[in-house]
Parts: C-alpha cells; structure tokens; sequence
C-alpha cells in the first residue's frame, strides 16, 4: 500500500511537470483557429513552425540566443573557477567576501539593468551582442561562482599538496590536479549558466535590438493588436526548449554527477 502511495504520487508529480509543455506540443501542431479547440488534436500542421522562420526571423534570434549563451558561459566559467577556488582553499576574503558576491546575486533584476544601459551605452554596446554576453557573465559570475566554490572544497587539499611537494606551483596544482577532478562540476555549472542566460528576458529587452533579440524577446513580439498568436507562440517554446532538453539529456551524468560531488565535504 506504501509503494503504490508513493508510485501514485510520483506519477501525479510527473503529470503535473510535463502537462504544460505536452499542451505546448499540442498546440503547436494545430491550426491557430483550432489552438484553444477542446479536442485533444483536431488537426495536423506545421504552419506554425514555419512562419516563425519565414515571417518572424526565428533563425535570426536563435542564433543569437545560442552565440549569446554561450560566449556568457566561455566568459563567466575561467573567471568563477578561479574566485570560487580562492574562496574554497585560501579563504580569500572571509565570510565578508562570500557575503557580498552572494548579496549580488540578491539584487533584483531591475535594479541592475538601467546601470547596466547606461554603461553599455557608454561604451558603444547597446544593440549588440558582445554587450549582451558581458552582461550575462556579470550576472552569471556570482552564481557560477558560489556552486563552484561548494565543488572545490570537496577536492582534498593532500592532492594538491603531494603535487606541491614533487614541484609543482600552485597554479601548477590547480590546472593539473583540480580542474581535472571537477570537470564534473565545471560542467554543471556551465549547464546552468547556458540556461540562465538562454531563458533571460528582461536585459535582453532592454539592451538588445531588431537584430540582436533573443528568443524571450522574439516570443513576446508575438503579442499583435488582435491577441496573442498561441500557436505560433507554442511553437516558439518549443523550439526554445528543443536545445535544453537535447543537451541535458547527453549530459545528464555530469550534471547529477557535479552536483552530488559538490554536495559531499
């Protein structure tokens, strides 16, 4: 009676997790006069999928979405590896310091943007997606940072002090020794980060252009003076989702793997 209890309520949580995106999938195949129809599937099309890339430029934005994603990630990740190894072994700063990267990342989103305008405007980046990848490493920084740190204090310290001792510098110890055995780690953390920057909105309303947006951006322009165009906005998620789910399902190992491990002190 346990076990079916607990079957019954992992099968009403899986319902409940993947009834939006199958009703997305649902809706992204039919015409956009049948999209709110009650049967399960009235009609077959594919219309949909192809208006975004015909009409809306959908080619256009995904490719941004994916050079914006990651070139945040190959920027922010060297960058988090080193202060979140700092952090780990050499206590940099003191709790003070942890504090105040953390707090970064408390801040609401809308209290950053308008300084963050300002800046790229300054510098001649607004529009472009160069700004865009700057801004989502800065954003990205303290979080990447703060899992790594979790992983680098898992590492034992007597590894890289039996490298130490056959001659290696620190740095020596860090790149040979530590960077091999958290590649895990580093992987779920690039993971995470592609997804924070991939599903961003609200900087990339602001700071990017006709053709700089991003895919959040290009779904909200669906919006049109006769409504919101479901289909074609089912259609849109979809494909926005189509490359979290393939890559999550070739890396899975890593990521369960990286965050177990980061787990373990």
């Amino acid at each position: 009676m346990r076990k079916f209890g607990l079957h019954f309520g992992l099968i009403l949580a899986c319902v409940v997790v993947l009834l939006p995106p199958l009703w997305a999938l649902r809706t992204s195949l039919v015409p956009e006069s049948m999209s709110y129809s009650t049967e399960i599937f009235p009609a077959f099309t594919l219309d949909n999928y192809a208006g975004l890339f015909a009409k809306n430029r959908f080619g256009t934005f995904y490719v941004n979405s994916l050079i914006v994603a990651l070139g945040s990630v190959l920027v922010a990740l060297p960058f988090a590896a080193c202060t979140g190894y700092a952090f780990a072994r050499f206590r940099t700063g003191g709790r003070f310091a942890r504090f105040v990267v953390l707090a970064t990342q408390m801040l609401p989103p809308v209290a950053l943007v308008l300084p963050a305008f300002a800046l790229l405007r300054g510098a001649g980046l607004t529009n472009s997606l160069p700004g865009l990848i700057l801004v989502y490493s800065a954003l990205n920084l303290p979080f990447l940072t703060w899992i790594l740190m979790g992983f680098f204090e898992g590492v034992p310290a007597d590894m890289e002090g039996a490298a130490m001792t056959d001659g290696a510098t620190a740095w020596g110890a860090f790149w040979r020794i530590v960077i091999p055995v958290s590649l895990p780690g580093l992987a779920a953390a690039g993971v995470l980060g592609f997804i924070l920057s991939w599903n961003e909105f609200l900087f990339a309303l602001v700071l990017s252009g006709p053709q700089t947006a991003t895919i959040p951006v290009s779904l909200a322009a669906l919006q049109t003076s006769n409504g919101v165009q479901i289909a074609k906005v089912s259609a849109g998620v979809v494909l926005a989702i189509l490359p979290l789910v393939i890559a999550s399902r070739f890396i899975q190992r890593f990521i369960i793997q990286g965050l177990t491990f980061g787990g373990v002190k």
